[in-house]
């Protein structure tokens, strides 16, 4: 998700639940050649990617959906250059998660797939 506008603002929402639920945040719009992650988190000993996505209109699956296999090799290939960035963390487990939000801006309905896909 983008960092301007209303992407800025899912982001942030984003953020604040994954905080609340007691993860750490690393690093926020982490980018690299191969793209960006929105949020790098840590829970415990588990490095966690996260992708945020925001769908007014869940009609063709939401958010969740909208994480197809070029996203994912996307992710993957980021996530990859995050940890030879960061070498003192290359050793921690990983997943991916996503949490989409739909439909309403104001009062959007939020979903957090734990291990979304796998690609560690």
């Amino acid at each position: 998700m983008n960092a301007g506008g209303i992407g800025a603002r899912f982001e942030q929402r984003a953020l604040d639940l994954l905080e609340h639920a007691g993860l750490e945040l690393v690093e926020r719009n982490w980018r690299s050649r191969f793209g960006e992650i929105d949020l790098v988190m840590r829970e415990a000993n588990m490095l966690v990617f996260v992708e945020v996505r925001y769908r007014r209109n869940p009609h063709f699956g939401g958010g969740a959906a909208s994480v197809g296999p070029a996203k994912r090799e996307k992710l993957t290939r980021a996530a990859q250059g995050f940890l030879q960035a960061h070498p003192r963390l290359a050793s921690l487990p990983c997943r991916f998660d996503v949490i989409a939000f739909d439909g309403d801006a104001d009062a959007p309905a939020s979903d957090w797939q734990r291990a979304a896909f796998e690609a560690c």
